[in-house]
């Protein structure tokens, strides 16, 4: 709605001039522009729809207090737009009289168009009304001052429409959306046993589900607690946005619940499979050590003067939680069974590791003594390459070792020395021959 531009000279202001018929007659197609646009307006602001919800709507809080404001405004906007058409259709039916207007008819005109010749309610006059209605007192303004007061009424009323109207057409619709969401999410977590009370997920979809009910009855009482305003300054109506903090929290929340019903899915599905691989680790960690403990024993019979480590047996704790565990998923309870499957993949691992070391550690001395065993074959067998297999010294020394490296119970320490001797033996041996080879070359 435009603001009609100044007129020239009001015969109010001392010596001022009189307009003439082409000044008046340009300032009455102004006016009728103006009218034009006003009822355009006006008309507009009633038919509009976010006027309709607010007239319908049980407002409460900021929304209540403005709206009753901007209704008044809006009875008032009427008043002066009848004041305006009244001095509009008196201007125009005052030039119609002559072709040509007389100095006196000029001189009304003049008064019409540029004075402060048109009267209006008190009520009108200060932009509103008390609750008995406009006083029946009046105030006469000119038609640039009315029309800039029609423009100001005009603007805060509309401000208040479009801002509740954007409001409505946001977020009451979003919020059905991620409710609907939210009881999609609902259904899927109680089928993997996520439930209020059992789960923490639980009760937070619970307290999204009140939050949601909340905040759609608070926009639909109070859309303009949900607006924020323009921080550019613009004047314009409905300068602003629609403040989405709650929802955009609520909406954030809900996300993250769904990825933990989503982790809690997936492990239902992948459960079994799962608890056979834990079975199978646990099965080969309890055969590790069982061998572990039979080494121990064959070591302690056939090795002498070596310190065995002891070996414990399987772990009661990892086998009372795997029962746990299948029991878990026989009730379907997936978001405890989620937990502890992670764990106790991690744990198996360690007591299979564990198991592995107790039989390397229990089982080193047989590998010390079979690395002996295969030196001293090695050595013998070098030594038949070079023809010294039949040496009294070599034979005596072999013998020695091979009878401590194959009779039990074994001392490791003597028969590496035995060993040792045979290697230093055998090494002098072969060094005389390639001497004494030198020698008859």
């Amino acid at each position: 709605m435009g603001v009609p531009r100044p007129f020239p000279g009001s015969p109010g202001e001392p010596d001022a001039p009189v307009p003439g018929q082409e000044e008046v007659d340009r300032a009455l197609a102004r006016l009728g522009a103006e009218y034009e646009a006003i009822e355009t307006s006006l008309l507009a602001l009633q038919d509009h729809a976010g006027r309709r919800l607010l007239e319908g709507a049980g407002l409460a809080g900021t929304t209540k207090e403005r709206w009753a404001a901007a209704e008044r405004s809006i009875t008032v906007l009427w008043t002066l737009f009848d004041a305006y058409t009244a001095a509009l259709e008196q201007a125009r039916e005052l030039r119609a009289r002559r072709r040509r207007p007389s100095p006196e008819d000029l001189a009304e005109l003049t008064g019409l168009l540029f004075g402060d010749g048109v009267t209006v309610p008190a009520a009108a006059a200060s932009g509103g009304g008390g609750p008995d209605g406009p006083a029946l007192t009046g105030e006469r303004f000119g038609l640039e001052e009315l029309v800039e007061r029609v423009n100001g009424l005009y603007a805060q009323s509309l401000d208040v429409i479009v801002a509740a109207d954007a409001v409505w057409s946001a977020l009451p619709a979003r919020i059905d959306l991620l409710s609907a969401e939210l009881q999609r999410t609902r259904s899927l977590a109680h089928s993997v046993g996520v439930r209020p009370g059992e789960h923490p997920a639980g009760d937070d979809l619970e307290r999204i589900t009140d939050e949601l009910l909340r905040l759609r009855e608070r926009v639909i009482a109070d859309p303009l607690a949900f607006w924020v305003s323009s921080s550019t300054g613009s004047s314009a109506p409905g300068g602003g946005r629609p403040d989405t903090t709650r929802y955009d929290r609520a909406a954030r929340a809900l996300e993250d619940i769904r990825r933990e019903v989503a982790a809690v899915l997936d492990v239902r599905q992948d459960a079994e499979r799962r608890l056979m691989q834990l079975r199978d680790v646990l099965s080969r960690a309890d055969r590790t050590l069982t061998e572990a403990r039979q080494a121990r024993g064959e070591v302690l019979a056939k090795i002498a003067a070596s310190e065995v480590p002891a070996v414990s047996g399987p772990s009661t704790a990892l086998h009372e939680q795997l029962a746990a565990a299948a029991d878990y998923r026989r009730r379907s309870q997936w978001h405890r069974l989620s937990p502890l499957l992670d764990s106790l993949e991690e744990r198996a691992e360690d007591e299979l590791l564990r198991a592995r070391e107790s039989l390397t550690a229990v089982t080193a001395p047989l590998a010390v003594r079979a690395e002996l065993r295969g030196r001293l074959d090695a050595y013998k067998a070098k030594l038949a390459r070079h023809g010294l297999a039949q040496d009294p010294l070599l034979t005596e020394r072999y013998d020695l070792a091979r009878r401590m490296l194959w009779s039990g119970p074994c001392d490791l320490r003597a028969a590496e020395q035995a060993v040792w001797r045979y290697q230093q033996a055998a090494a002098e041996a072969l060094a005389v021959q390639q001497r004494e080879g030198r020698g008859d070359s």
